[in-house]
Order: C-alpha cells, then sequence, then structure tokens
C-alpha cells in the first residue's frame, strides 16, 4: 500500500517511559503516528499483573482499547538469565522490589551471579498488537551476556551490564540507532512495521 497518500494511522504505545517512547518513535514509519499515554490522558498505572510477558503486553494493550477505543500496542520486556532460571524476567523491572529502581535492579542482578561462571542472558520483548478489532502478537529476542560491572551511559534499565553476542559494547555503551538495529525491542518493533506495511 502506498502511505504517502493515505491517511497516518494514529496508534497508541501504552507507555509511560519516556526512553522506551523515544527508542520505539526511532524505529517507526513515518505514516505511523504514534501517541504515549499522557497525550489521550490515561494517566492510570496500568496493572502489570499476569506472570508472562505475552499476558501482560496483552493487559496493557486490551486496556487501552476498552477504554479509549483506540488502536493500540503494548510491550513487555524481561531479562531472562540462564544460571538464574530465567531471573528476572516477567519481574526485570521491580526485580530489587516494587519502589526499586535501575541501580538496585542491576545491583542485586550482579549480586545474584557473583559466584556464576555461566552470565549468558537474553533480553526478551513481546508486542501485543490491537488494531481494528483484532490482536497480533510479535516478539524479539537479543542475546548476549551480564558483565561484572556497569559501563556506558545510554539507555536505561539494564542496558549499562548486558553485552549482545558479537559486540564488545554494552547496551549503554551504543547510541539508539546502533542499538535499535539489533535490540530485543528493535526486532519486535521491526516485525510490527513490517506487518503494519504489509497493510
Amino acid at each position: 500500500m502506498n502511505h504517502t497518500i493515505m491517511n497516518k494511522i494514529q496508534l497508541v504505545f501504552a507507555t509511560n517511559n519516556l526512553n522506551k517512547l523515544k527508542e520505539v518513535k526511532d524505529l517507526l514509519p513515518d505514516f505511523i503516528e504514534l501517541k504515549s499515554l499522557s497525550d489521550i490522558n490515561c494517566f492510570v498505572e496500568i496493572p502489570e499483573t499476569a506472570t508472562t510477558l505475552e499476558e501482560n503486553a496483552i493487559l496493557k494493550a486490551n486496556f487501552v482499547t476498552q477504554q479509549f477505543q483506540m488502536n493500540c500496542f503494548a510491550d513487555d520486556t524481561g531479562l531472562e538469565v540462564e544460571s538464574l532460571n530465567g531471573a528476572p524476567g516477567v519481574y526485570s523491572a521491580r526485580y530489587a522490589g516494587e519502589e526499586a529502581n535501575p541501580f538496585n535492579n542491576i545491583e542485586k542482578l550482579l549480586f545474584n551471579l557473583k559466584d556464576k561462571s555461566n552470565r549468558k542472558a537474553q533480553f526478551r520483548t513481546v508486542i501485543a498488537l490491537n488494531l481494528s478489532g483484532k490482536q497480533y502478537l510479535f516478539e524479539g529476542v537479543c542475546k548476549g551476556k551480564i558483565i561484572e560491572e556497569e559501563r556506558g551511559n545510554e539507555g536505561f534499565g539494564y542496558d549499562p551490564i548486558f553485552i549482545p553476542d558479537g559486540y564488545s559494547k554494552t547496551f549503554a555503551e551504543m547510541n539508539l540507532e546502533e542499538k535499535g538495529k539489533i535490540s530485543h525491542r528493535g526486532k519486535a518493533i521491526q516485525q510490527l512495521v513490517q506487518f503494519l506495511n504489509s497493510l
């Protein structure tokens, strides 16, 4: 479809995370008009009560579609560490407790890994898209390892301690463009974009 002569598709991205919003905006084509939750005056914290990334993404997307009758997508992302049986996983954002910040979460993760030789990990993102009454799921995975101390000032979350396979830099040492090409979220968004382009 030639999107230059059609109206833009308005999509709400169900997040209050400005870092995430900026990252995703960078990856989307021009015919997508991206709105955040604050753009549609949604200021409630959408509960993420599920036990899987898929279910959390669906919960968030469904909340926006039901409350605001808008096309929407939501993502949930987890860092899954092999020697910790996939933890922190779905609890990545609150690994060190409900009030935890990224610094606390990183501190706890490094502490739990201090006697482990296997530091393999992967970031996994699941996107749930609600579009015109139908739901679609997309998944992106980026494999890598956890290093022993933080490096870099870019990115957010666990980025300063995660080095993707085939690279020597952490996510936090990469710019948005570099990270977007290989990251879990980048891969899931690329699938979303391919799907939207095919409409």
